[in-house]
């Protein structure tokens, strides 16, 4: 079946905003249909972004002047330093100096593009509750807007936004037509976001709620407490890809949570694993997950809870691969895949992806170069944290969780954690990256030494220190002394808090 996108832009409005030198070659330009934003930093030369390439504006340098006339024809700013243009879905984000000043705008386009969910409408169409992932402008907010449209005009339900930064329905109080008749709720503040959730559905009965950003445990557990009520959610997170949001202490709770479980030892013998393992602790928040691979490809998990189990034990369980091909939607299935596999295993190694970008964080890049060279990835080396698809660090910086780890956790990049800066474990890692190997888990490996220290206090050992971990980690470390009887108590600050196992004989010493 053949579909066509209509795109509108509301370009000449986010235009007219822009200084007289700056405007005139953008206006200019034959491919302002690509461009995703315009950047306007004091002392630099304006510089217009496409999705593949940069292109500078002007020879001029933007002055305070130039800011200033961008601010003063702009919606005001809210506290995530966010404004908008009333009745169009462009954003403008700022930065301030120390002084709260403002030095730089960043105005990207906002596009409304009816039919961008054809690839994904039948599930929308089943009520079953939604989850997006996808990295930056790959269109998470775009596919949201349209999906509250759909289910408001097509199926006429009653939609609630929450709209937190008015991305979905645009500045102002009148929201944007893209959203057909779905109604929007504005959120005076990012931090109360959680609280609006609730309110949509106790002050106005929904059917279904749209959320852009899930971000936090407060919008974790609000999600499930909606979803409890049999209220249908379609919403976005942080994260590329289903693995990000397991690994992500505080969203792993909308894919069910993950708990440590301790097996006896026939259940351990059985399953040929280790007696603690990771388990799925509650159903989860939303019953589908899409990941949004490009604005033509995406990768479905259409049982999330199924595929968790099957991760959390060592199986792979692909996700359905649909694509758009000159307006005809196209599922691959795991069957079709795996043929597909096969196929170029047996033409020979012609890689099926991308190179990945490894930023190296306390890793020696000689020795890295070395391995790459040796095992034969398709990888690059990035310069900066920024460019990189994952991290490979050594555990003794993962434990203390230093800023550029936290920085790369929060924008979702996935942390490999070696035990020792060798040429072989380096090789390991990259050649196990496709299994997801559980010596790279630090969870994994944190249970682990949980589970000898809690078998060491039993058996006579007074008392052992853990290495620091994030709150997640230390929770699951202390369930797991709780299931061996021995007792334990976390001690120090963040980011060096830890957990210490003891005897309940009053051997603990702080």
């Amino acid at each position: 079946m053949r579909h066509e996108k209509l795109i509108t832009d509301d370009l000449d409005a986010l235009l007219d905003a822009l200084p007289p030198h700056v405007v005139g070659p953008m206006r200019a330009r034959v491919d302002q249909h690509e461009l995703l934003e315009i950047v306007l930093d004091l002392g630099r030369k304006p510089e217009a972004r496409f999705a593949n390439r940069e292109a500078t504006l002007s020879d001029v340098e933007v002055s305070h002047d130039d800011i200033d006339y961008v601010v003063g024809r702009i919606g005001d700013f809210g506290e995530d330093n966010r404004a908008g243009i009333e009745r169009t879905l462009h954003r403008i984000s700022c930065i301030r100096n120390r002084a709260g000043v403002i030095v730089g705008l960043t105005c990207r386009v906002g596009r409304a593009v009816f039919g961008t969910i054809r690839v994904i409408e039948d599930l929308v169409k089943t009520g079953k509750s939604i989850l997006l992932l996808g990295k930056p402008g790959v269109g998470k907010t775009t596919m949201l807007r349209e999906v509250a449209r759909v289910l408001a005009d097509d199926l006429n339900k009653r939609v609630i936004i929450v709209d937190t930064s008015n991305e979905i329905a645009g500045d102002g109080d009148i929201p944007h037509p893209a959203i057909g008749k779905a109604r929007r709720m504005q959120v005076a503040k990012p931090a109360l976001q959680h609280s609006v959730m609730i309110e949509a559905v106790e002050n106005h009965m929904p059917e279904v709620i749209v959320i852009d950003e899930i971000g936090t445990e407060l919008e974790a557990a609000a999600a499930r407490t909606i979803a409890e009520r049999g209220v249908q959610l379609v919403a976005t997170a942080h994260g590329n890809e289903l693995q990000n949001l397991m690994m992500n202490p505080t969203l792993s709770d909308l894919i069910g949570g993950i708990q440590s479980v301790t097996l006896s030892d026939e259940e351990a013998r059985r399953r040929n694993t280790q007696k603690s393992v990771l388990e799925r602790r509650a159903p989860p928040t939303f019953d589908v997950l899409v990941e949004i691979q490009s604005w033509d490809r995406v990768a479905i998990h259409q049982d999330v809870a199924s595929t968790v189990d099957a991760l959390l034990r060592g199986f792979e369980e692909p996700p359905q691969i649909r694509e758009v091909d000159e307006g005809n939607v196209k599922t691959i299935s795991a069957h079709e895949q795996a043929e597909q596999q096969r196929a170029l295993e047996r033409k020979g190694p012609e890689p099926a992806t991308p190179p990945r970008r490894i930023y190296p964080f306390g890793i020696s890049r000689r020795r890295l170069e070395q391995a790459v060279r040796q095992t034969g990835a398709q990888a690059t080396i990035a310069e900066h944290l920024t460019a990189a698809d994952m991290v490979i660090t050594l555990r003794n910086y993962y434990r203390r969780m230093l800023p550029a780890l936290r920085e790369a956790e929060a924008k979702g990049v996935p942390i490999y954690v070696l035990r020792a800066n060798t040429v072989a474990q380096i090789e390991q890692c990259l050649l196990s990256l496709h299994k997801r190997g559980r010596d790279l888990d630090p969870i994994a490996a944190a249970l682990e030494e949980a589970e000898e220290a809690a078998v060491g206090v039993a058996q006579g050992e007074r008392n052992v220190e853990l290495a620091p971990q994030n709150a997640y980690i230390r929770r699951l470390q202390h369930e797991l002394a709780q299931r061996y009887n021995v007792a334990s108590r976390s001690l120090g600050r963040e980011p060096k808090r830890r957990v210490r196992i003891y005897r309940e004989d009053g051997s603990f010493r702080s």
